[in-house]
């Protein structure tokens, strides 16, 4: 750390960032996307009178912050489960919405791409470290 005058203050080492994978980065990416997604429905929902307003941006807003919280925790086991809920989840929002069948399962080729060709990359990656190791 420094203090005002940009010296090294003694006895404090900088934080060290962890290193993210790239299937972490790209399905956090994902339910970014998806929570910001999810502000248009919320106002079909109430522009349409198909919920009441209360429960329209109650639940769109509740349902951009918890996409929102669930991307920081792609870089563990449970949390990219908790990704593959999320994704039913939207799918099922369909049955307020019958557009968002289609948008639910764009999303989810989305998130099933994001899946699978980050762990692709995270092995070539880890396979070029191990490669420069020798």
């Amino acid at each position: 750390m420094t203090d005002a005058s940009g010296a090294s203050r003694p006895g404090r080492q900088p934080r060290q960032r962890r290193e993210r994978g790239a299937q972490e980065s790209l399905t956090s990416i994902a339910l970014v996307l998806e929570a910001i997604m999810f502000f248009f429905p919320m106002l079909v929902v109430f522009g349409k009178h198909t919920l009441p307003a209360g429960w329209a941006f109650g639940g769109g807003i509740g349902a951009m912050i918890v996409l929102a919280l669930a991307s920081r925790l792609t870089g563990t086991r449970a949390g990219v489960w908790f990704g593959w809920l999320l994704q039913a989840a939207i799918l099922a929002t369909g049955f307020i919405e019958p557009f968002m069948f289609v948008v639910g399962l764009v999303f989810l080729a989305l998130w099933m791409f994001c899946f699978v060709k980050g762990g692709q990359l995270d092995r070539q990656n880890a396979a070029r470290r191990a490669a420069a190791e020798d």
